[in-house]
């Protein structure tokens, strides 16, 4: 009697169960992105694969479908090893900025208190400038007259007319102005996982005999680990595609494989190349992405 008590009092499971459909206050909210999303974004990605593999073409006559452009481009082109100088150069970029950033953020989060958000703005005040100004005031640092080398000359460091020519228009200028454009920007993800940080645990390291430095390598720094790879994340993928920069204080050695991609559409107009150059780019950033995102999301796990 118990038992057949039991199935009576029991909740029959649910049939049909179905998740709620969408009414049209949804659909009318969602249609506007998704159909910019698919007009400017979606369209001119397919359209440069299109171009990629010859079935479009800039100038006139026979298309086909063909993997020659993909080909020559991977094996062993120079756009390849200027893919590698790029990737080289934006992972500098972006180890130093996340070092140099981690400081700051350190010290607004842990030690600043009342005066975090107005030091903050202080940080943030520089994205107020033209970033047009902010390069241009570089080259102006940086020039054969510019404020370096014409220390140098008055300290007679350097002779009359004898200026650090690598100061300028060289791989050196183009790391150290991206690195000057984002440490403030990475600054900024790295504060707020160091501001959620709960003090009660570096209290309890300290109660139980950690140094400062022991707290800060097992506490304070793991924990703001999703912070620190979000900044590397900031840096490394824009970087990777860098062209404006480049272009103002690069000269021929700072040259990166943005740069590349835009003489291939502009002056020497051979949009197959400039095609098969973007699409691996948009390929590459895709799967970093999809990495890091992995990693940020067990991050997550492990420390929620």
């Amino acid at each position: 009697m118990a038992v057949e008590a039991q199935k009576i009092a029991a909740p029959k499971p649910a049939r049909g169960l179905r998740r709620p459909r969408p009414g049209f206050a949804t659909t009318a909210l969602l249609a506007p992105p998704v159909l910019w999303l698919g007009i400017f974004f979606l369209v001119p990605v397919v359209l440069i694969f299109l171009y990629s593999v010859n079935i479009f073409a800039f100038f006139p006559g026979t298309q086909g479908f063909s993997l020659d452009a993909w080909e020559n481009f991977l094996d062993g082109s120079p756009f390849l090893d200027l893919f590698w100088k790029s990737i080289r150069m934006s992972l500098i970029v972006s180890v130093v900025s996340v070092v140099a950033a981690y400081p700051i953020a350190y010290y607004l989060a842990l030690i600043a208190s009342k005066r975090k958000y107005v030091l903050l703005l202080l940080i943030l005040a520089p994205f107020l400038v033209s970033y047009f100004l902010r390069i241009l005031a570089w080259k102006v640092i940086l020039g054969d007259q510019g404020v370096v080398n014409t220390f140098l000359y008055w300290t007679n460091i350097r002779a009359e007319g004898d200026p650090v020519s690598w100061l300028l228009y060289s791989q050196f200028t183009v790391i150290l102005t991206l690195i000057y454009v984002y440490v403030p920007f990475v600054a900024l993800p790295i504060f707020v996982a160091l501001e959620s940080l709960d003090r009660r645990l570096l209290e309890a390291a300290a109660d139980l005999g950690a140094s400062r430095w022991q707290a800060f390598r097992k506490v304070t720094l793991p924990l703001s680990m999703p912070g620190v790879v979000a900044a590397f994340i900031f840096v490394f993928i824009p970087t990777i595609g860098e062209y404006f920069t480049p272009l103002l204080v690069g000269g021929v050695d700072g040259t990166m494989f943005g740069n590349a991609i835009a003489d291939q559409f502009g002056q020497s107009l051979n949009w197959l190349n400039g095609s098969v150059l973007s699409f691996f780019l948009l390929v590459v950033v895709a799967l970093l992405m999809g990495v890091f995102a992995r990693y940020l999301t067990i991050r997550r796990v492990a420390t929620g």
